[in-house]
């Protein structure tokens, strides 16, 4: 069987040498040899094992009959739309690891792949190598899935961590996880929270099977988050992630994607450097988790060739996995969930009986920072916790607490 990567970077390359070293595993699983015919960059490589299956234009692998199923590893939204739709609309299955693609075109890609008798799948979109879609799409389809929390976004866990474990300011960090390879030059998907906010959408999808709009999940980064907050965290046992979440609220799913305060007893707690972690309630099952390398040539390659597989095995009957249907979900309301927030105040602009009026609920911590004072608000609510904290000056900081 013949198969066509399109976009020869990190994880394309990945995905070549997955099948060719795994190749005898490969054949055993799918029942055939899986051949790469085709790879579609703009670039050469000359010093590649693969460099003679080089193609610049993708009529060659549309107009080839022999080529049954196409990797889409390009990554963006154009050209990588309009070639997968190309592909699907030819007959030819797609597997594709490109979040913004699924987030923004799932459905649409969906249902060409369905009028063409072909497949469509998305594993490596959300997770990298951590097998979450095939898990919520057959393995829980059993259970009514209460709440799904993950960190999702390998770049602000990384920073996070360095800044926790070095004292390492914002910037520094960014320009660290810059250089490995970690945050792209341009990082405002990550470190603002979108990327976070296109994979929940995506989960959120699966298990409700509507569409979920990421545009209408309210998003904060971490450009915000300072050494300071990192040390406060540090001393009431706490660690700050940037956590994707999606929680059953009236026949629904409110969705958030923000920085959190989490204890040391919560399973995200002990999530470090680039790695991911979903933790997905079920009503049946209870609590569970799912860890490992979110990102990577190798990891989200091998979850792309495992789609490969599933593909392969069947090519002629395709089973249309990861689909929902292009109705929108309405989505209840995030801002009327309660929540318990961690306050940084100058008290140069304000004094603790002035915070303990405004939040008489509140729970002061030690100050570990010269004019400054440090509390736990009560639960409450988007619009009035923002009135009161609106009444009180000085306000340097505000941070949701996971419970």
């Amino acid at each position: 069987m013949k198969i066509a990567i399109m976009g020869y970077g990190t994880i394309g390359s990945g995905v070549a040498k997955v099948l060719t070293e795994n190749h005898k595993l490969v054949k055993k699983n799918v029942g055939e040899e899986l051949d790469i015919k085709y790879i579609l960059d703009l670039r050469d490589f000359p010093e590649d094992p693969h460099r003679d299956k080089i193609v610049n234009d993708i009529d060659a692998i549309i107009n080839d009959p022999e080529v049954r199923i196409v990797v889409e590893t390009m990554g963006g939204l154009h050209p990588a739309f309009e070639f997968v739709k190309r592909c699907l609309e030819a007959g030819k299955s797609v597997t594709t690891s490109n979040k913004a693609l699924v987030a923004d075109y799932g459905v649409e890609l969906q249902e060409i792949a369905r009028k063409n008798h072909a497949g469509f799948m998305c594993e490596a979109s959300v997770g990298g190598g951590i097998p979450i879609l095939r898990v919520l799409d057959t393995c829980l389809t059993a259970d009514l899935i209460e709440e799904i929390s993950g960190i999702v976004n390998g770049t602000t866990n990384y920073m996070l961590t360095e800044m926790e474990k070095n004292g390492t300011d914002f910037e520094t960090v960014l320009k660290d996880a810059q250089n490995k390879g970690y945050a792209e030059k341009d990082p405002t998907a990550d470190i603002e929270g979108f990327d976070a906010a296109r994979k929940i959408a995506i989960l959120t999808s699966i298990v409700s099977h509507h569409n979920v709009d990421f545009n209408e999940i309210p998003v904060e980064g971490i450009t915000g988050i300072s050494v300071r907050d990192i040390g406060y965290a540090k001393k009431m046992n706490m660690a700050i992630k940037l956590i994707a979440n999606a929680t059953r609220e009236n026949g629904s799913y409110s969705l958030r994607v923000a920085p959190y305060m989490i204890k040391n007893d919560n399973p995200l707690y002990s999530v470090n450097g680039a790695f991911n972690a979903i933790f997905v309630k079920g009503n049946m099952l209870g609590d569970s988790m799912y860890y490992g390398s979110g990102a990577g040539s190798i990891p989200t390659a091998s979850a792309v060739c495992a789609d490969i597989i599933a593909l392969a095995k069947k090519i002629d009957e395709p089973e249309y996995e990861f689909y929902w249907d292009s109705n929108n979900l309405k989505l209840a309301d995030p801002g009327k969930t309660k929540c318990r927030f961690f306050v940084r105040a100058d008290t140069t602009k304000t004094t603790k009986n002035e915070a303990e009026n405004m939040f008489p609920d509140a729970e002061f911590r030690e100050s570990i920072y010269d004019n400054e004072i440090s509390f736990i608000t009560g639960k409450y609510q988007d619009e009035e916790i923002l009135n009161r904290l609106n009444r009180l000056k000085g306000v340097i900081q505000k941070i949701r607490i996971k419970e």
